[in-house]
């Protein structure tokens, strides 16, 4: 018999749009610099004249199910992991049948914290680890460093999708572990591990056998350049969930972040800190980014971001020093650099503070991002404290939106973050003034609440402690 010839062809790595050469943009979505080479199997004059199977209709081999027969009760239909934070951000457990897909940088602790989950899981329920990165030996290794229970884990080092395909429908785990996806490889497809069709096959038979045999698989995806999951975007559009793992290397604190979810709110986080015994949960965050603040320090303030339904305290860190340059510098880490510009322009314009000679740095502690509008008023109280060299009170936390007018506006879920300032220990929250009508003050007796209404009286506030 033949074989099949191969031919080159590029394939955008956005929607899958296939061209016999390359463009620098896709004509199918529009993406710039997304085509990509591959290597496909060109099947021969025989095998392309071949008459395709004639279906006979009313023939098939479905049975459907009555939809009130279907169980949707908690403990059928999810797996409740043991790790309360990854359980958070999942929305209660594991979804029976679900395909879950977690990126993030190389050596952030992606195999680390499946290897802790499969032996949570594995406590009660049989479980299949394949990797395609790693020997069995070197998974055993991090399985006795990490304290992993190894009774119910099975373990298998495999790149061929049908081979493993075949083992799950024999095995049938409970729960099915892929590190990563862009070692696995599909023989039937000439293109070498990783290609754009290579990713996509691959990713299309193992969701087949999860729905067909109801099993939760999590899949480890490698990320580009950028920070997206690398291989065609249309693997994350037939995924369940899509989780990233976020955080600096050089830092213990890392961040579950879920951008796409089926099953539950895509607001939700998991903090967790890295250790020489594995990932370590942060049940409390705010102790954790508080902790080690400079006390008596100009430049400082407290703010509150709601990551989901949690309240999070992070410390804000503003520096105004005189400039060596013709025009100032202007740097911003975690939080965006263009709103930061923003709100120099409003405090120079309705509160008249000068920044025009002064470089400004502005950093946000423990590698959180403040991408929230409810932050902008400590960044500001922050800059404005830095400048007039006067330190903000170690007990105080700013909370509110700041417009172009200089005026501080009202946020969503007041009550929730002054539960949290109050249970961490201030006594003063400058909150805007219109919010104060919505809430009972009696609710917060620990707490002093300052109500503003324009950005000055917010920092006249921190001149008179």
């Amino acid at each position: 018999m033949p074989k099949d010839k191969l031919k080159t062809i590029y394939v955008c790595n956005q929607c899958g749009e296939t061209s016999p050469r390359w463009m620098g943009r896709c004509p199918s979505c529009g993406a710039w610099n997304t085509m990509t080479e591959d290597v496909v199997a060109e099947p021969t004059k025989s095998s392309s004249r071949a008459a395709a199977p004639v279906r006979v209709t009313g023939q098939t081999s479905l049975t459907p199910q009555k939809l009130k027969n279907i169980s949707t009760t908690e403990e059928k239909s999810r797996i409740v992991t043991g790790i309360s934070e990854l359980d958070r951000v999942l929305g209660g457990g594991i979804v029976i049948g679900s395909v879950t897909l977690i990126g993030g940088e190389p050596g952030i602790g992606k195999s680390t914290i499946l290897l802790q989950l499969c032996g949570e899981v594995s406590k009660t329920k049989n479980v299949l680890y394949v990797t395609g990165e790693e020997s069995v030996r070197q998974i055993k290794l991090r399985a006795v460093r990490l304290n992993v229970p190894e009774d119910n884990i099975s373990l298998v080092a495999e790149s061929d999708v049908d081979e493993i395909c075949g083992l799950i429908e024999s095995m049938k785990p409970d729960l099915v572990v892929i590190d990563s996806i862009q070692t696995m490889r599909c023989t039937d497809i000439s293109s070498s591990a990783g290609t754009v069709s290579q990713v996509k096959e691959s990713s299309a038979r193992f969701l087949n056998v999860a729905k067909t045999l109801e099993i939760p698989t999590f899949i480890v995806g490698h990320v580009n350049k950028d920070g997206a999951i690398a291989g065609p975007k249309v693997m994350e559009h037939i995924v369940d969930t899509v989780l990233y793992f976020e955080g600096d290397k050089t830092l213990p604190y890392r961040v579950l972040r879920a951008v796409k979810n089926r099953y539950g709110s895509t607001n939700e986080i998991g903090m967790f800190d890295m250790t020489g015994r594995g990932l370590a949960q942060i049940e409390n965050p705010s102790q954790v980014m508080l902790e080690g603040r400079p006390l008596g320090i100009s430049g400082t303030c407290v703010a509150c971001v709601m990551e989901g339904t949690r309240p999070v305290l992070s410390e804000v860190q503003a520096l105004a020093t005189k400039t060596s340059f013709p025009s100032p510098r202007r740097t911003a880490s975690g939080f965006d650099y263009n709103r930061m510009y923003l709100l120099l322009a409003v405090l120079e314009k309705r509160a008249g503070y000068n920044f025009s000679s002064q470089d400004v740095y502005v950093n946000i502690i423990g590698g959180l991002k403040l991408d929230e509008t409810a932050c902008d008023l400590p960044v500001c109280i922050a800059m404005a404290s830095s400048l007039l060299d006067l330190p903000v009170g170690e007990k105080t936390i700013a909370i509110g939106e700041v417009g172009l007018g200089g005026e501080v506006r009202s946020v969503t879920h007041l009550e929730t973050r002054l539960r949290e300032a109050q249970r961490v220990g201030f006594d003063t929250a400058i909150v805007p003034k219109h919010n104060l009508k919505m809430i009972d003050p009696a609710q917060f007796p620990d707490l002093k609440l300052v109500g503003v209404s324009y950005l000055r009286e917010a920092i006249n506030t921190i001149k008179l402690k």
